[in-house]
């Protein structure tokens, strides 16, 4: 069974969401923005999810984490929980 690590950021809205991808992309890390930004408790830890498998996640989640480029940051994503800025940092 394939196994994904993955770190995301959460917000409430898709403009901030949108203006964080924008920043990741002129060079700001990720896990500052995650610590500064994210509303899931994973922010602490610069989103870091850890590892996981299909199912373990949201569907609109899954469908990224296991479809995604590695190391590519992806988003907006829309969840139940709000909008994500998804890294998928490994995957087999």
């Amino acid at each position: 069974m394939s196994r994904a690590s993955a770190r995301h950021i959460l917000v409430d809205n898709e403009d901030q969401c949108l203006a964080l991808k924008q920043q990741i992309s002129e060079g700001a890390d990720f896990a500052e923005l995650a610590k500064q930004h994210s509303s899931c408790p994973s922010g602490k830890q610069g989103g870091e999810l850890g590892e996981f498998g299909p199912g373990q996640m949201v569907a609109e989640f899954d469908k990224v984490v296991f479809s995604a480029p590695v190391k590519e940051v992806q988003g907006p994503v829309k969840t139940q929980f709000g909008y994500h800025l998804l890294e998928v940092t490994a995957r087999d």
